[in-house]
């Protein structure tokens, strides 16, 4: 399963939406929650773009109320639950995470060493509190979604504040508003090059990004404007774990060796895309769209938001 970045160069014509500031968040609980009704509703397409992700088909689920963040889960949150608890994150621990790099001598290294996505290095001492690797910090990303976050990391953290990961169904009821058919977050229209919605890549990946959007990297958690619910981001800008396991709902071979594959790794599925999907590459900020990753998996892509 694929993921997807670069160095902007500002060619917008018009002033974006700027990041709004979020009402001051009560440690150690849930912080700006949404209570969404449930109900009636579904989950995937019967008009997959991706169909070996498991996109389809439609499945009708009833869903009980639930309460979810509006945005993802912050830098600034996230170094409060690890004052207060001394936790250590994953890529921590094993002291490297996965980083995008899009130069032109990182991809000649990455493709040296024989990498189908040259674009991702593991990177020494890159963590949640060094994105980009030991030299880097979060100076000015405070608001940003926290990244290099596992499965497990995200958890634990979601228990602190007396929440959970939401599953699937519970992620695409929000992103779409409720039961009703939508594409994405927004609405049906498709993003391109020129017409922002979300954070994600404009340009020809991965060799070069214009930056309509504002930002090479993360934007700030309620960047962009809010779906009709009220959600920030729930397209591009950071992939988010759910609770659920990855699985193809297919009798086909393809799908029996992909499930096979999906429970040796205990895979965990994930939901939205990043700030590196695009159309030519990775269609993924669909609100059907999902990715399946290993739980202890970490990049500078993936952050998460809570539900109680």
């Amino acid at each position: 399963m694929s993921n997807c970045c670069a160095a902007p160069r500002d060619t917008r014509d018009k002033p974006l939406p700027s990041a709004l500031a979020a009402p001051q968040p009560v440690k150690g609980a849930p912080a700006n929650l949404i209570m969404v009704p449930g109900g009636r509703s579904f989950v995937g397409t019967n008009r997959p773009e991706i169909p070996q992700d498991g996109e389809g088909p439609k499945r009708d689920v009833v869903l009980a109320d639930f309460g979810l963040e509006a945005q993802t889960v912050t830098v600034a949150r996230f170094a409060d639950f690890v004052a207060d608890t001394g936790y250590v994150t994953e890529a921590e621990r094993l002291g490297w995470s996965i980083v995008f790099f899009n130069d032109q001598q990182s991809l000649a290294q990455g493709a040296t060493r024989g990498s189908s996505l040259p674009w991702w290095h593991r990177v020494d001492g890159a963590c949640w509190r060094a994105p980009e690797g030991a030299s880097s910090d979060t100076s000015g990303r405070e608001d940003h979604p926290v990244t290099h976050v596992s499965w497990a990391d995200a958890h634990a953290f979601s228990q602190w504040v007396g929440g959970r990961l939401p599953t699937e169904a519970e992620w695409e009821h929000a992103a779409r508003g409720g039961s009703t058919q939508r594409r994405f977050p927004w609405g049906d229209e498709e993003p391109d090059d020129n017409t922002v919605h979300a954070n994600i890549w404009q340009g020809d990946f991965p060799v070069y990004n214009s930056g309509r959007d504002g930002y090479e990297r993360t934007a700030p958690a309620r960047s962009f404007a809010p779906n009709p619910l009220g959600f920030y981001n729930l397209a591009g800008n950071v992939w988010e774990w759910t609770q659920d396991s990855f699985r193809i709902r297919s009798v086909s071979k393809a799908a029996r060796q992909r499930n096979a594959e999906a429970l040796s790794q205990s895979l965990k599925v994930l939901k939205g895309g990043s700030f590196l999907c695009h159309a030519s590459y990775c269609y993924r900020y669909r609100i059907a769209a999902r990715m399946g990753l290993p739980p202890d998996n970490a990049s500078s892509n993936v952050g998460f938001r809570v539900a109680v």
